[in-house]
């Protein structure tokens, strides 16, 4: 029997300037993502509690795909004001138990997809991207550049590999030593679309 595929994404970030914010749009494309039936459920969350006891407890049986759409940095998955980062994965973290659950339903051959801006990014990135596929058990994909309908730098890392990208890829270091991540172009390497629902066979 074929798992659950899931998504949640950051329901806090509504425009406070413009009538219309990134929510909305992660939104529509939960809904777009429904009808395609690339999905079987979503929610949209305020905080990381929230979003965790969710995917704990929604449905039943195994899940095969987690995807969440929000906000990133190197190393860290932000969702409203929490941090999902390296020391999420302590086991004497206080989400650690709702964590285990959630990798107790995830099996070998399941993906968890941060669709985030620049997480696997810089050596932060690679740290975060190795503890959260030794925490799941399974692969985890996430990106390098900043993300938006175009998303470069996606990479997939299964449980005790090591990163096979350059902590440098798509990062810019300013005169003043202050690094920031590219932006997503077509012509980047490793590189897709919001409208891609898998990752690519080469992407592992």
């Amino acid at each position: 029997m074929a798992g659950l595929r899931v998504m949640v994404f950051d329901r806090t970030c509504t425009g406070r300037k413009t009538p219309v914010g990134l929510s909305h749009a992660w939104r529509l494309g939960a809904l777009l993502y429904g009808g395609l039936r690339r999905l079987d459920a979503w929610l949209g969350a305020a905080d990381w509690p929230q979003a965790l006891r969710w995917l704990a407890d929604t449905g039943s049986g195994p899940i095969d795909q987690i995807q969440y759409w929000g906000h990133g940095h190197f190393g860290q998955v932000r969702l409203g004001d929490d941090r999902l980062d390296l020391a999420s994965f302590d086991p004497d973290h206080v989400w650690a138990s709702d964590l285990r659950r959630i990798s107790a339903r995830l099996h070998a051959h399941s993906l968890v997809w941060f669709r985030t801006c620049e997480t696997f990014g810089s050596a932060k990135g690679h740290a975060f991207a190795r503890a959260a596929a030794d925490t799941f058990g399974c692969r985890v994909a996430g990106h390098t550049h900043r993300i938006g309908s175009v998303q470069s730098g996606l990479h997939c890392l299964a449980p005790g590999q090591t990163p096979r990208w350059s902590t440098g890829e798509g990062i810019v270091t300013h005169r003043d030593g202050r690094a920031s991540a590219l932006g997503s172009r077509v012509w980047y390497a490793n590189t897709i679309t919001c409208l891609h629902g898998t990752i690519p066979p080469d992407r592992g």
